[in-house]
This record gives structure tokens, sequence and C-alpha cells, in this order.
């Protein structure tokens, strides 16, 4: 079987505040290969069939679907977890994705947490449809003390999960080492999100290389061991003060992914 190439995507959390369709309409002016739509506040982003038309309006596939499950998005799609990746799976399918980004349960989600390692298997195995728990960090009120506040854990590695989604912003957070990350993940590493962070308690979504995380690094070590996911820059842009700032932030990360995930000639 030939082995799909990996595709360069823009999260639609990339351009907030501008909406889902801006995301789509920047990420086919600069050349990108898909979308995750981050299912959020963005009535749009709710929608199937918006999101569809969006997808068939620019000839832009959706890779992946991030399901509701950021604090700000804890009343998007109801308030029952399970219920909220099942909706997610839906889209997915209908769509034409087959991969839904989710988080970790927070660690007041207590009946979720208990179920979680178990059922996210039980959702796969039903829906048809990976499930790839994404790494997150502790959360830090001083430079030296840091609280769990993921159940059962804020590192997938640690888990049973047969897909996982690799953040740089959240491995700089958690001063982990994304490539060691990636190594203890092995097959199981199934998404990136390509972003980065100077390793301060913010989960700051710097444009990568902007950052400490070893972004180049990393992609050049996903090259060689033959990383067969989609690479998705998910940055945050809200401090952009025109759309032409925004844009180039976009673009620049674009042309980071493909200048630094390079396949040495054999």
């Amino acid at each position: 079987m030939t082995r799909r190439p990996t595709r360069f995507g823009l999260s639609t959390s990339s351009v907030y505040p501008e909406s889902t369709a801006h995301a789509f309409a920047y990420a086919a002016a600069l050349g990108y290969d898909a979308v995750e739509v981050m299912v959020g506040i963005d009535a749009l982003s709710q929608q199937v069939s918006a999101v569809k038309q969006l997808s068939e309006h620019h000839g832009l596939p959706i890779c992946s679907v991030h399901s509701p499950c950021l604090l700000f998005t804890q009343r998007v799609w109801g308030t029952e977890p399970w219920g909220k990746l099942e909706r997610s799976a839906e889209m997915a399918h209908e769509v034409g994705c087959d991969l839904v980004v989710v988080h970790p349960p927070f660690r007041w989600q207590r009946d979720y947490a208990r179920e979680f390692v178990d059922g996210i298997v039980a959702l796969e195995s039903s829906t048809g449809i990976r499930f790839a728990v994404e790494n997150m960090y502790p959360w830090r009120a001083t430079k030296r003390r840091g609280a769990e506040m993921y159940l059962p854990g804020w590192d997938p590695s640690e888990e049973s999960y047969a897909h996982t989604t690799l953040d740089l912003s959240h491995a700089a957070t958690a001063r982990t080492d994304p490539i060691a990350l990636a190594e203890r993940l092995g097959t199981r590493l199934s998404h990136v999100h390509l972003t980065d962070g100077s390793g301060t308690a913010k989960d700051e979504h710097l444009v990568p290389g902007r950052g400490a995380t070893g972004a180049a690094a990393l992609l050049n070590h996903l090259a060689t061991t033959g990383f067969a996911g989609d690479i998705v820059v998910e940055i945050n842009t809200r401090r952009c003060d025109t759309r032409e700032e925004r844009e180039a932030d976009l673009r620049e990360s674009l042309e980071f992914a493909r200048e630094h995930f390079t396949v040495p000639a054999t």
C-alpha cells in the first residue's frame, strides 16, 4: 500500500478572531494542502453542511476535526463529553476525514476521566474514526511548581492510546523535549500541531521558529523517521493588527513547514 504524502494543513483556530470561512480562504490563497476544523464558538464551525460547503468551494480537503474540549468551548454541542466526541466523529465522516483531535479530560471531569482510555478504544471501534489524544501540560502557578489539571494525565505517551497528537506549544509549556516525546509515542504519533513556545507557563502558540522548542529539528526528525500523518499549523494570530500581518504569519508558518520537513535522499 502506497503511503499518502504528509499534508500541511491550517487549523481554523489560527485566524481567530476571524471566522472559519476566513480560515479556508487564507488556506486556499497561501497554498495549504488541507484544513483542520476547530469546533468552537464560531457557529459556522459547528455546522457540518457549512463546513462541507467551504471545503468544496475552496477545493481544500478537511484533514481533521478538533473536538470542542477546550475550557472556552465547554458548552459547545452540549456539556456531555462523550456526546461531543460522537458528534465530532459524525462531522469527520460527513466531511470525509478520519481523524478527530481530542484533549484528555480535565481533573474535575472525574467520571469521564475514569472511562476515558477504554472509552476512546470503544469509540474508535464503533465509528471507524481515529481519536488522536493530544499532549497537554501542567498548569504552573510559579516557575517551579505545577498542578496536574488533566486525567489520566497530560502526557499521552504514558497511556495506551492507539493514536496521538503532538503539539509543540504544549510541549514547550510542559518543558518537554518534543523529539523525545515523538520517540516515546513511536508509530502511535498520528498528527502534529506545528507551532512554538518559549517555555513559559503560558500556552503561546507562536509562529514556528520563533520559540525555543526546536521546531525545525522536530520536523527533520519526523521526515527522517517516516512520519505518515498530517502537520497542521496551529498558531495564535490574535495580536496581528491587520489581515496582512495575519497572512504573513500564516505564510511564514507554511514555508517553515515545507523547508524543514525534508526527507534525506536515498
